[in-house]
Parts: structure tokens; C-alpha cells; sequence
């Protein structure tokens, strides 16, 4: 059961319930990734009526989507999310993008170049000189929570980013918090629209350590 624990509404000044739910932390690799991320922040943000600069559209009484939001001390709720890529371009794009007031800047990380469609590169090379960075923002985005209840990663697994440093982050999500869920959504490359003769095999790399590091995978298509 969910515990709940009665509050005073600032507007009305009757008690509700206000539901302390289990947070769900979030992580968008690749530039794939990111924008898929994009997308389901934009869904969020609809369903549960916050505006683009993470400030409530409609004051009522449930707070169920503080699951996926931090509320600050301002009253914004700040997506529980990490953004990484090893070069800048699609993370500058958030930074300056429509929802760039509600994402917090330090939770947006960026190396100075690619992966180049290379696995090895994203798991091996470059990928792991910004692992840390990405470490320390999840220790930081658990420490901010109550009792997290897993993690959802989204990456395609074509490219060099998305599937190896995209692995590299589930295995260090898979030592650090073992018994938590981790649900990866993975963009596989289509036979029919390819952008790199060495997708496939980007592709079989990282299908290998999500096998073992991850709970659910899930396609879309």
C-alpha cells in the first residue's frame, strides 16, 4: 500500500490526502535517446497539467506525478531526469529548447565528441571519461528521494552513445542499486532505414548487457 499522510491545502485551507508515492528516476543517452525523452517529458507535462517552466497549470488536490517530479522550494516541479550525450549539440537543444526553465542544468551533461557510431567508443573510450559525472547525478537524484522504486533509460541501440554508454550506465545502475527495477525503452535500427553500415552490430553489443542489466525492454517502434 501506498502511504498517504494528511495536508492542508494552501488555497482552500481543508485537509486532503497527499500521496508520497515511490520515485521513478529517469536517464535519456544518445542524441536517440534524448529526443525520445523529449517526447515522454512533453506527454508528463500534459497529462498532469504543468506548464513548460515546471509550475502547476491547475492546483489540485494529488500529487501522484512527484513519482517522475521533484518539487522545489519555489513550488516548480523539476523532472527527476538525467540528459547525457558526449557532444553538446542535442543537449544544447534542451538547454535552450521550450522546456529549458523546467530541467535542471546541472542534470545535463555533455562530453566534446561523439561516440561515432562506435560501441567501443561509447563503452570503452569516451563514454567512460563521463561516467562519473553520470554517477554522481543519480547518487544526487536518490539522495533527493524517499524510497526509489527503480529507473527507466531511454537510448536506441544503433548508434555508439545510446548502446555503449548506454550499457556502461545500466551496469553501474545494476551494481550500485541491484535490487531496483531498471525498465530500458531501446530504439533498434530498422533493416529498411539505416543511417550506419555498423548498426547491427552496435545493436547485438548492447542487446548482450541488456540481457543482464536490465528488467523490462521495450521496443517502440
Amino acid at each position: 500500500p501506498i502511504p498517504c499522510v494528511p495536508w492542508q491545502s494552501q488555497t482552500s485551507g481543508q485537509y486532503q490526502r497527499r500521496v508520497h508515492g515511490r520515485e521513478v528516476l529517469t536517464v535519456n543517452v544518445g542524441q536517440a535517446g534524448i529526443q525520445l525523452g523529449n517526447a515522454v517529458w512533453m506527454q508528463y507535462c500534459a497529462e498532469h497539467k504543468i506548464n513548460k517552466d515546471g509550475t502547476l497549470a491547475e492546483e489540485d488536490g494529488d500529487r501522484y506525478f512527484t513519482t517522475f517530479y521533484e518539487e522545489t522550494g519555489a513550488g516548480q516541479y523539476v523532472p527527476r531526469n538525467i540528459t547525457v550525450d558526449l557532444e553538446p549539440t542535442v543537449v544544447d537543444d534542451v538547454r535552450t529548447g521550450d522546456y529549458a526553465q523546467m530541467f535542471h542544468p546541472e542534470f545535463l551533461l555533455n562530453g566534446k565528441e561523439d561516440a561515432a557510431n562506435n560501441f567501443a567508443r561509447g563503452h570503452y573510450t569516451v563514454g567512460k571519461e563521463i561516467l562519473d559525472q553520470v554517477n554522481d547525478r543519480l547518487r544526487k537524484l536518490v539522495d533527493n528521494s524517499q524510497n526509489v522504486q527503480g529507473f527507466i533509460i531511454h537510448h536506441a541501440v544503433g548508434g555508439g552513445t545510446g548502446s555503449g554508454l548506454g550499457a556502461l550506465i545500466l551496469e553501474r545502475i545494476a551494481v550500485d542499486y541491484r535490487k531496483k527495477s531498471k525498465i530500458g525503452y531501446e530504439i533498434y535500427p530498422s533493416p529498411k532505414i539505416s543511417t550506419c553500415i555498423v548498426e547491427p552490430y552496435n545493436a547485438m553489443l548492447t542487446t548482450h548487457w541488456l540481457l543482464d542489466h536490465t528488467v523490462v525492454l521495450d521496443c517502440p517502434r
